[in-house]
């Protein structure tokens, strides 16, 4: 190939074309994040969220208004930036090898597409402090009906691959995706520039600025114990019984269960089978989707 610019601006929008096609590549798949993560679109290096305290409910309208502040001022995200690279010497475009490196291109879309998936569950296996200061998954502390603190806790403990429940029927959810600069490919195809005269090599990669963390702690149940109807029916009562402040009811549906890829024959026969393994039925059936994350850490 002759290296002018024009042809080096055709060889980008070929591996451009090839980015575009890996990122499409995983379909709803690559969008499982979306699941159980609020996407907010950032302005700023740093983004602080005033949670509220509790999840918001209409009182009886008696006397004035009760304003309801929003908290957690201390709490934000900080975005992150990311990137992948890959060099082609200026002799494999000379000698029409170019075409070997789309399959490359192609993974880095498919890659791209699938790293928020890898940052949400990165935030779920860090545990990280949420806006109320307490881990994510752990004791945090409410006003019980009395007006006094209590511990409440979205951890059933356990020792082995951790697996969850969610309600995922509200706006917000258990973790948040941070978007500041989308994932985008780009390339330094110059022959005049700096990096090219000193390597030989044209550069093409993909960057963006993103970052994940926890979202609203209530939404969640964490259990480290073999996936079982116990444990799942244990899980799930705790997740549909957390209150807010002053005992009121939050009534929290659990409307997902996600596991690892080595639940997935267990949580199958909990979710999907009709009848238990002794004949009984199962009354555990179609009780909540399953989300096999294949992100999420299997045995150790």
């Amino acid at each position: 190939m002759d290296l002018t610019s024009a042809n080096l601006q055709a060889l980008f929008r070929a591996y451009n074309t090839a980015f575009q096609r890996g990122f499409g590549s995983l379909g709803t798949d690559g969008a499982l994040f979306e699941q159980f993560c609020t996407t907010v679109p950032s302005t700023t290096a740093v983004e602080v969220y005033p949670f509220l305290k509790s999840l918001p409910r209409l009182r009886e309208w008696i006397g004035e208004r009760v304003v309801h502040s929003l908290e957690g001022g201390e709490f934000s995200i900080k975005n992150r930036k990311f990137e992948l690279t890959e060099g082609i010497s200026r002799d494999a475009i000379d000698d029409d090898s170019y075409g070997l490196y789309a399959p490359v291109f192609e993974e880095f879309g498919r890659s791209s597409r699938e790293h928020p998936n890898e940052l949400a569950v990165e935030t779920l296996v860090a545990n990280p402090k949420c806006y109320d200061g307490a881990a994510l998954f752990g004791n945090h502390v409410v006003l019980n009906d009395k007006g006094k603190e209590a511990n409440v806790s979205n951890d059933m403990g356990g020792a082995g691959a951790a697996w969850y429940v969610m309600d995922l029927t509200r706006v917000i959810k258990p973790v948040v995706f941070q978007k500041r600069r989308a994932y985008h490919f780009r390339a330094l195809t110059d022959l005049n520039s700096d990096s090219v005269f000193n390597t030989d090599k044209f550069k093409f990669g993909v960057d963006a600025r993103v970052s994940a963390g926890p979202g609203l702690w209530q939404l969640i149940v964490r259990s480290k114990e073999p996936f079982n109807a116990d444990t799942y029916a244990a899980a799930r009562a705790r997740l549909q019984e957390l209150k807010g402040d002053h005992g009121r009811p939050l009534a929290l549906r659990h409307s997902h269960t996600m596991v690892p890829n080595g639940h997935e024959g267990a949580a199958l026969r909990v979710l999907n089978n009709a009848q238990a393994a002794n004949g009984a039925t199962n009354e555990w059936a179609g009780t909540s989707k399953l989300i096999l994350n294949p992100w999420l850490p299997g045995a150790a």
